[in-house]
């Protein structure tokens, strides 16, 4: 073979390798292959999910799941969020109800708890610190510690090889995944990282008694809990959309819903980031700031985080700062009014069967 032969060759080969990269293999054209967008960049499959969730699956994600599974994920996002404001309207008329037949009683004794003659010994100090830290935290506070509480409860059971396959299925959402429903829910307290997890913490820390001070926290539950489904329904949608399944985690879609709240409510509050002192800027333009680098990242393809998820939360927080408080909370005494009588019906049946007795 003479040199001019070889280096023909050569070029033969580095034409059909710059086309097989730029059309794809096979039969496909170069329109089909232009066409995927932002499904196939490079010339390669869109890898979804996020590279703070656990790469290792016990099941093959199964694509043609996908879209029957977005309709299930949609219904049961549905139901959820209004099984949540419900069950949230229920609760405020029990702790309106408590509050006036108990209040007094209720004062009287916090008054006087450590200074009632031998309960001090009988109780213990560590009971005694624990009731004193207690009383002094705000609303927010006590709707964050038990939150918290249950993240590290489950962060704790990443880190138990026996609970590897059921932490997999349903702590992980995931479209292509064959449990889709309740992951949309378990997901928002799950974090398989301790970085993500420290981190999400201290954001909502941050956030929940400034939140839990203007809706109560009834409804900052319920906004809570609803924002982490909605969150994981607009990932869903996103990979579904983009073909790319992938494994997701945490609790940052909830947050950034109570983040699009508090930002959208208060455009005009002074916010920083912890890792650079004397920055501060306002929370609107912080609001606009994270909703505009997660549409970027969802552009690029980025998977540090589940930027769908982000936007999406974002968005459902924003929308319940306009419309949630003065249309769906402020319009439950119907739901009170029903429950009272449910409840009175009730009371009165079980009044009846004790006389009978």
């Amino acid at each position: 073979m003479t040199v001019l032969s070889r280096f023909s060759r050569a070029l033969q080969f580095r034409r059909d390798v710059s086309l097989r990269w730029l059309f794809g293999k096979g039969n496909r054209t170069p329109n089909a292959t232009i066409s995927r967008g932002l499904r196939q960049p490079r010339g390669r499959n869109r890898k979804g999910g996020m590279n703070l969730a656990p790469e290792a699956f016990t099941e093959v994600p199964n694509e043609n799941n996908m879209r029957p599974g977005l309709i299930k994920s949609v219904i049961f996002a549905s139901g959820f969020c209004g099984t949540v404001f419900l069950s949230a309207t229920v609760w405020q008329y029990e702790s309106i109800r408590y509050d006036m037949q108990n209040k007094s009683w209720t004062k009287w004794a916090q008054k006087h708890w450590n200074q009632l003659e031998g309960w001090e010994q009988k109780e213990g100090d560590f009971r005694k610190m624990i009731n004193k830290w207690w009383n002094g935290l705000n609303e927010g506070e006590k709707v964050f510690w038990p939150i918290c509480f249950i993240n590290a409860v489950v962060y704790a059971c990443w880190n138990n090889p026996a609970l590897q396959q059921t932490m997999l299925r349903y702590f992980c959402s995931n479209p292509a995944a064959h449990a889709v429903c309740w992951p949309m829910f378990l997901s928002t307290f799950s974090h398989f990282a301790f970085f993500h997890f420290a981190m999400n913490m201290y954001v909502l820390h941050s956030f929940s008694s400034s939140v839990c001070g203007s809706l109560g926290k009834e409804q900052f539950l319920a906004m809570y809990l609803s924002g982490g489904v909605i969150s994981s329904l607009a990932s869903y949608v996103f990979k579904v959309a983009m073909r790319c399944p992938g494994p997701s985690l945490g609790a940052s879609g909830a947050i950034m819903a109570l983040l699009g709240y508090f930002c959208t409510r208060n455009p005009d509050a002074q916010l920083g980031i912890v890792f650079i002192p004397g920055l501060n800027f306002s929370a609107d333009i912080a609001l606009k700031g994270v909703m505009c680098l997660d549409a970027v990242g969802m552009a690029l393809g980025w998977r540090m985080f589940d930027h769908a998820a982000h936007l999406g939360g974002a968005v459902f927080g924003l929308t319940y700062a306009y419309f949630g408080s003065k249309y769906i909370w402020a319009n439950n005494q119907s739901i009170m009014k029903k429950w009272h009588e449910l409840r009175t019906q009730i009371s009165a049946k079980s009044e009846g069967k004790k006389k009978e007795e």
